[in-house]
C-alpha cells in the first residue's frame, strides 16, 4: 500500500490518468490525495471531477480555482472552461462532493515515520500546523453551514494581515487566501497576493523561507501546489512543492509518502 500526493492537474486529465498507470496506482490498495485545483485552464475538469468521484481512495484538499468553480456552481453561471462543468447533468453531485473536501489534510505515514501537512498553497509561519488544521476545519464547517455566503464573500486581497481578532467575512477571507493563494510574505507574514514570480521584493519572500527549523527534527513536511512558476522547487526538502505546470506545457508530479521519491509525466 503506497500514498501518493499529486500535484495541480488542472483539467489535464489525459496527464493524470498517464501518471497513475506510471506509479502503477491500485485503487483497492493505494491512497491518492491531490493539492487543489483540479479544474479550470485544462481541456478535461469535468472528466477530472468524474473520475475522482466515482473512487474513494482519491481525496483532495480545495485550490483556489475548485473554490472558483464551487462558486459558479452556487449561482449557476458557467463561465470558460468551467461552463461544461456548470451546465453538467451532475453538477449538484459535484458541489456536494467539492464542499466535503478540507482545506488541509495532515497525514502521519509510518513507513517514513514522517507527518505530512497537505493545502494548496501553504502555512503561515505565524500559525502552527495545530492551529492552521484548526482554522481550516473552522472555514470548512461555515461552507458545508452557508455555502453561498463563504463563497460570495471570499474574493479580495484584504485583509492583508492575519489577527486573532479577525472574524466574519474578513476571518473567512484571510484564512482560505492562505491556504490557497500564498505566495510571498513578509517578516509578519503580510500577504503579497499580486506577485506570482519566483522571486520576491520589497521585503517579502516565499512563505516557505522558514526562521524555524522545528520541523526538521519533528521530522514535518508540507506539501503544496499553486506555485508553478517554482517548477516544484523550494531549495529545503521539508517543503515540497508538486505545481510543476502541466497545463504550461510543463510536468504532473506525484511524491509517494513512503519514501519521498517523486514520479512525473
Amino acid at each position: 500500500m503506497s500514498t501518493y500526493v499529486i500535484g495541480d492537474v488542472h483539467g489535464c486529465f489525459k496527464q493524470f490518468i498517464g501518471l497513475l498507470k506510471k506509479i502503477n496506482y491500485n485503487k483497492i490498495k493505494d491512497r491518492i490525495i491531490l493539492t487543489g485545483d483540479l479544474v479550470n485552464r485544462g481541456p478535461e475538469s469535468l472528466a477530472m471531477l468524474n473520475f475522482c468521484m466515482k473512487d474513494s481512495n482519491i481525496t483532495t484538499v480545495l485550490g483556489n480555482h475548485d473554490l472558483y468553480l464551487m462558486y459558479l456552481l452556487s449561482i449557476h453561471q458557467g463561465k470558460g472552461k468551467l461552463k461544461k462543468v456548470v451546465e453538467a447533468k451532475n453538477s449538484k453531485k459535484i458541489f456536494k462532493w467539492l464542499l466535503s473536501k478540507p482545506l488541509m489534510i495532515e497525514i502521519y505515514n509510518e513507513c517514513s515515520d514522517s507527518t505530512f501537512f497537505i493545502t494548496h498553497a501553504g502555512i503561515p509561519e505565524i500559525w502552527s500546523p495545530k492551529k492552521a488544521q484548526g482554522l481550516a476545519n473552522e472555514v470548512s464547517v461555515l461552507l458545508k453551514k452557508n455555502p453561498s455566503q463563504v463563497l460570495k464573500s471570499m474574493w479580495g486581497d484584504h485583509p492583508k494581515k492575519w489577527s486573532d481578532h479577525l472574524s466574519g467575512d474578513k476571518r473567512q477571507r484571510i484564512i482560505i487566501n492562505y491556504l490557497t493563494r500564498m505566495r510571498f510574505l513578509d517578516k509578519s507574514s503580510k500577504l503579497d497576493l499580486k506577485n506570482t514570480s519566483m522571486k520576491g521584493s520589497d521585503g517579502f519572500r516565499p512563505w516557505f523561507n522558514y526562521v524555524s527549523k522545528s520541523h526538521e527534527k519533528k521530522k514535518q513536511y508540507y506539501i503544496f501546489g499553486h506555485w508553478a512558476s517554482l517548477k516544484g522547487k523550494t531549495n529545503d526538502p521539508y517543503f515540497i512543492g508538486l505545481d510543476t505546470g502541466c497545463v504550461w506545457e510543463g510536468k504532473l508530479t506525484a511524491v509517494r509518502l513512503e519514501d519521498l521519491k517523486k514520479i512525473s509525466i
